[in-house]
This record gives C-alpha cells, structure tokens and sequence, in this order.
C-alpha cells in the first residue's frame, strides 16, 4: 500500500470500534480526531465527509465478523457442524463482541433503516453476504447427503440468521448472554430435527 492508503486504512481501522460503539450519527468529528490522533485536514483529506468514513468503518467492521465466522464454518467436518459452530460463535465470543459494541450489523441496521440511509444498502449486503454463507452450507449439506433433499435452504439460511441477530440484540439490550446460548440450542434442535437425514 502507498504511504496515503495505509493513512486511509489507518483511519478505518480506529475509528470503526468508535463508530460501532457510539452509533454512526453520534460518532463525531472530535472523536474520530481522539481515536486516530489525526487533525481534522488529516482525516478530510483522505475521505470526503463523515459519512464516507462511516460507511468505509461499517464495512470493515462487518468484514471482521465475516471473516471470523467463514473460518469458524470452514473449521467444520460437516454442514451440520458448520451451522451449530454459527449458532454458538456469539455465545462463545459475547464479551470480546461486546466490549467492542455488538454486531456491527445490527448496530447500524438501526440507524440506516430510520434515517442514515446513505448506510443502508451497505448493510442489505452485508446481511445478504451471511444469509448466503448459510445458505451454501445448507447447499452443501443437501449435496453430501448429509440434510434432506426437500428442505429449503434459502428460506433456513433467513431462519438461521434471524434467530442469531435477535438473540444478539435480546442479549445487549437485556445484559444478559443467555439469549445467545438459547439462539445457539434453538439453532443446534433445527439443525438435528429438520434438517439431518
């Protein structure tokens, strides 16, 4: 990377936990300059405005999650595995995931569904980029004969999805991570009981 690309990355990079902990819109000039150390014509002369560093914080923020949780799916011997690994990821990390703000996902699913809606079709992505995750584990778990042939894997993949980000804003909102151990027991029972041959 040039000397100005790795400024650029730099700036992501220590602002994404502000932003994802703050909230896209109380994120403010002031803090990023704290997190990053950088004058605001620092910060200005590598993005446009606040909302282009949001949106380049937000998909690294979910980028970080998408990787961690494909080498979690990708550690499995099985689809099956593969799905309870997924179901069990936020229950097994809720502290290093809540010391650093939650999913970033649902964090800013908020926001841009009610009025930062430069944020939205960021997020549509990155929620679509997981369904379809699951879904290719659901594919594949159909294809080794491993799940039945007539189930719907488009429609698990949005169910398995669902029940996680609820049971992670069920835990934040409640303090309280037995919501994420629920997600991951709700899912594990889908996985044995509809699912498996």
């Amino acid at each position: 990377m040039s000397k100005a690309e790795q400024t650029r990355q730099f700036i992501i990079e220590k602002s994404a936990p502000v932003f994802n902990i703050k909230g896209y819109e109380n994120t403010s000039l002031t803090d990023i300059q704290e997190a990053t150390r950088l004058t605001k014509g620092a910060i200005y002369g590598n993005f446009s405005d606040k909302n282009e560093l949001a949106v380049a914080a937000y998909n690294y923020n979910a980028s970080l999650i998408y990787e961690r949780i494909s080498q979690c799916i990708d550690n499995c011997s099985s689809s099956a595995a593969a799905l309870i690994a997924y179901g069990n990821f936020y229950a097994q990390k809720w502290e290093a995931v809540s010391v650093f703000g939650g999913c970033p996902m649902l964090n800013a699913a908020v926001e841009a569904d009610d009025h930062l809606h430069f944020l939205r079709e960021h997020v549509r992505h990155s929620f679509q980029k997981f369904m379809d995750l699951l879904h290719s584990t659901i594919q594949k778990g159909v294809a080794d004969k491993e799940f039945k042939t007539d189930i719907n894997a488009k429609e698990y993949a949005a169910l398995i999805h669902s029940v996680v980000e609820g049971n992670i804003l069920l835990s934040k909102i409640m303090n309280d991570p037995r919501y994420l151990k629920l997600a991951a027991r709700h899912i594990k029972r889908i996985v044995e009981q509809e699912l498996l041959q």
